[in-house]
């Protein structure tokens, strides 16, 4: 099980359960979501996440045409997105888990939109676009 909550403390959540396809994403969109230099996510199955506290202090914004982020509307931390076309799931933005995780991330996405003041260190692989096999 994983712990996790926003900045401000006001949304409160658990994970029960793996967290899958963990990425580094360095699209524009996850820049300025993030405001850093990338967004770490990761993919857990929507029936086990769970807010515990806060649900009425979350709101969201629609990125893409289907698909909305939210983010606590107290202290604007980014804590999940989710989108229409596959509701099983949510994508958690892994920097609010407070607990340690034990899964680790599988790449870098997007590297062609980074930040040019980044240097990509490390030797996960880097792709254009989103990782091979993404469903």
């Amino acid at each position: 099980m994983y712990t996790g909550r926003c900045l401000c403390g006001a949304v409160q959540y658990e994970i029960h359960g793996e967290i899958r396809n963990i990425v580094c994403c360095h699209c524009s969109e996850c820049r300025k979501a993030q405001g850093s230099a990338f967004a770490t996510n990761g993919i857990v199955r929507s029936d086990e996440f769970k807010i515990l506290s806060g649900a009425d202090a979350l709101t969201g914004y629609e990125a893409t045409p289907g698909q909305i982020k939210y983010f606590c509307k107290v202290c604007g931390s980014p804590i999940i997105s989710k989108t229409a076309s596959n509701p099983q799931q949510v994508r958690v933005r892994l920097g609010t888990i407070e607990s340690d995780i034990s899964e680790r991330p599988q790449a870098h996405i997007f590297v062609t939109s980074k930040a040019n003041w980044e240097d990509i260190g490390g030797d996960l692989p880097q792709y254009d676009s989103y990782e091979p096999g993404r469903t």
